[in-house]
């Protein structure tokens, strides 16, 4: 990692568009003051859509609101990736998120678990004929609106795949399932529409190769498509607890791909990563992002311990 050059990021969700836009953009000059030199914003349906307005959340972000946060982003010397959740996380708790709600045939289970009851997330089916040309119409929206070069597609924690309940994906191979949604991803954002593709590393993780439990790496079989997918996809290596190693990033970077570790709210996990990844003596050892998942406001994000800690490390590699 040179620290010349090195991503130091955060990732953050944005719930009500129009507040935290505003916070986000007064916190700008601090974060980019620290050494933030880029932000991934997670949006999903929180969007005014266009395209497929039924899909919008409650609270959507207005693309005026996006606007002004490019500009100060743009203006900050802050590069603006927005993340939109692929495949899994299509759920929380009992609530249902939008594509599904309005066309419950996408469901990786149709007709199953119902109130969520029994399950983490919910996952639409990567085989439905009709879902990509949605989602890329969505995808088009983001990278017009934020004027980026790169897209987050999430995939993270994945865990209803290939299940008895679909009619396509029934019987069929976690890992092949899971490389065809990466490589149609793949084949809109960066052959067609010519940006950056970053995901979520952990279902490419052997849990039992890894030593990584079933959160941080697969223990259903969608590690094998590593192997399938193209190497100039971004991974987004997250681990969230203090460990002696990580064995995820060089096994990555041998891989091919480059990598972007992600750390969370313990201060001393976040220096033990860093510490490790500043011992992958490797261009393709990006730098390191912050995640938040709400646990910081936005208006305390430049005064957040584990930023801080990333930053004061950070400082002393240069």
């Amino acid at each position: 990692m040179s620290p010349s050059n090195s991503w130091f990021g955060i990732h953050l969700y944005l719930g009500d568009g129009g507040s935290d836009a505003k916070a986000l953009i007064r916190a700008l000059p601090g974060l980019s003051e620290l050494g933030i030199n880029a932000l991934i914003l997670e949006v999903d349906y929180n969007f005014a859509y266009d395209s497929h307005p039924e899909l919008r959340g409650p609270s959507p972000i207005q693309k005026a609101d996006v606007r002004q946060i490019v500009q100060a982003c743009r203006a900050q010397g802050i590069r603006l990736i927005p993340q939109f959740q692929c495949l899994g996380h299509q759920s929380w708790a009992k609530h249902t998120h939008p594509l599904l709600v309005q066309h419950p045939e996408f469901d990786e289970t149709p007709g199953q678990f119902p109130n969520n009851e029994g399950i983490y997330c919910r996952s639409w089916c990567p085989r439905h004929p009709a879902v990509n040309p949605i989602v890329f119409s969505l995808f088009s929206e983001l990278l017009e609106t934020f004027e980026a070069d790169a897209l987050h597609v999430g995939m993270d924690e994945v865990f209803l795949i290939a299940s008895p309940h679909c009619p396509r994906c029934q019987g069929g191979d976690p890992g092949e399932i899971f490389a065809q949604a990466v490589n149609d991803y793949y084949d809109f954002l960066v052959r067609r529409c010519g940006v950056e593709m970053q995901m979520w590393g952990d279902r490419l993780l052997d849990a039992r190769q890894t030593g990584y439990g079933e959160w941080e790496a697969a223990e259903n079989g969608t590690h094998t498509a590593l192997a399938h997918i193209p190497r100039d996809i971004i991974l987004c290596d997250w681990h969230y607890t203090k460990l002696d190693q990580y064995p995820s990033i060089p096994y990555f970077i041998q891989e091919g791909f480059s990598v972007w570790p992600g750390g969370w709210r313990e201060v001393e996990a976040t220096q033990a990563l860093l510490a490790f990844s500043r011992q992958q003596h490797s261009e393709k050892m990006l730098g390191h992002l912050c995640t938040t998942w709400g646990a910081v406001k936005i208006a305390e994000l430049g005064s957040w311990p584990p930023i801080l800690a990333a930053a004061q490390l950070l400082k002393q590699s240069h």
